[in-house]
């Protein structure tokens, strides 16, 4: 049989697990929780759509091409399902471009709701999510967002959903034993100053001086809009003379926490000599960036600085590696994990639509939990706390490498393992 032959068979497979598992929830565990609503269930026929906010362009228009791949990839499994089971009802993806832009996530689940969808993909940005909130909480519109893992969005009994875990409870701390285990012990960071960057900062922060008695010396937030970084490069490369002189380039650090504006930032900093003297960190912002890979001063500075960057650790399995195959073979890359937690999300909505049989996103956030504790998907398994956060797992560490002669790509050099607190670098 053909590799394509053997993955469309474990995607059948592995769909029709995924179905019976989502059919015997609804018939067992849905008339326990709501007996008065069995018998009120409409119904679901037609097309049932879910909206989602994908950063199609703008600083993670990578991520965004990426995660519509695996959303696109689970609704055609879905609908294969419920055709063979004659369901009377298909599943659809109404994709909207937020550019990574709070203002415009806004503005795309209004438009959303003006047309009646109510059960949301995304969005990709802990500032998107935060300006979405109010109104999908006010409006009772469900979001999954996929990478949204900024601490102070973690609030019981809302309509916002996390299919990862705040970087309080995971990156924030795998970082700080990642950058301490390499011998690290100052640290200057360089921030997107929006929540998720100054978030992200002080999580690692807490981990790398409070509970490991490290230092983080004064660094530099910006704007979240800048496109332009001379200025900050040549402050950094200040504050790192400072910290070299003082301390020596093996016990100092940088620690750059960005989306897709690390090509201008690598850019500018290449003007200066000193910074790639120090080791560089990176975060799930960068993380298997496609846009890094595509200007060659960049990786150069990359591997320069060494600049290992860390994200969700999907559990690998014949789902996560049949979903890691057709990003391969479709976009010609590694996906980031985002990508199967996208993938994950698509049929944890189905599985609670054919619980409830109904479209209402306030029944659907009710089992939504029950269903996902139950639910193997691409990324592993799902259990969420009563934040409705998912809880902290591993992260797995990526870097630019000469893949061969003249080719370059992202790695994956090492994991942080949450249980032991530790890591391990691989060969």
């Amino acid at each position: 049989m053909s590799t394509r032959g053997i993955t469309s068979t474990i995607a059948v497979i592995l769909a029709i697990v995924t179905i019976i598992i989502g059919l015997v929830v609804g018939i067992l565990i849905y008339p326990v929780i709501f007996p008065e609503e069995e018998a009120a269930a409409a119904g679901l026929t037609g097309e049932i759509k879910l909206g989602a906010l994908l950063s199609l362009t703008g600083d993670l228009a990578t991520f965004g091409e990426n995660e519509q791949l695996a959303a696109e990839l689970a609704v055609t499994h879905v609908n294969d399902l419920l055709e063979t089971l004659g369901a009377n009802w298909t599943l659809t993806i109404v994709p909207e471009d937020t550019a990574t832009t709070p203002s415009l996530a806004l503005e795309k689940i209004e438009s959303f709701n003006a047309r009646g969808i109510e059960l949301i993909i995304g969005p990709l940005a802990s500032s998107e999510v935060r300006a979405i909130k109010s109104y999908a909480d006010s409006n009772k519109i469900l979001v999954i967002s996929q990478s949204s893992t900024a601490p102070d969005l973690a609030i019981p009994g809302d309509y916002i959903f996390r299919f990862v875990a705040t970087d309080k409870l995971g990156q924030g701390p795998a970082m700080g034993r990642i950058m301490y285990g390499d011998g690290k012990r100052y640290i200057i960071p360089v921030w997107r100053n929006d929540a998720w960057g100054l978030g992200l900062k002080d999580a690692g922060k807490a981990k790398f001086v409070t509970e490991l008695g490290a230092t983080f010396l004064e660094g530099i937030g910006y704007a979240e809009d800048a496109t332009e970084f001379s200025t900050e490069a040549s402050n950094l490369a200040t504050k790192v003379t400072d910290a070299v002189d003082l301390y020596g380039a093996d016990d100092v650090a940088v620690w750059h926490i960005s989306f897709e504006e690390v090509n201008a930032f690598f850019t500018a900093a290449d003007d200066y000599p000193v910074l790639s003297t120090v080791k560089w960190y990176g975060s799930d912002g960068t993380a298997v960036s496609d846009a890094m890979l595509q200007d060659q001063a960049v990786i150069d500075f990359a591997m320069d600085v060494s600049y290992p960057n860390t994200i969700f650790a999907p559990t690998v399995s014949d789902k996560f590696e049949m979903v890691r195959q057709h990003g391969l073979t479709q976009l010609g890359r590694e996906l980031d994990s985002y990508s199967y937690i996208i993938y994950d999300i698509v049929w944890a909505y189905a599985l609670c639509l054919l619980t409830v049989d109904k479209y209402d996103a306030e029944a659907i956030r009710e089992v939504l939990p029950t269903i996902t504790e139950l639910m193997f998907g691409a990324s592993g398994w799902i259990t969420l706390d009563d934040t409705g956060d998912r809880m902290a797992g591993d992260y797995d560490i990526w870097q630019i490498k000469e893949t061969s002669p003249g080719v370059f790509g992202w790695e994956k050099t090492g994991k942080y393992i949450l249980a032991s607190d530790s890591v391990e670098w691989f060969p």
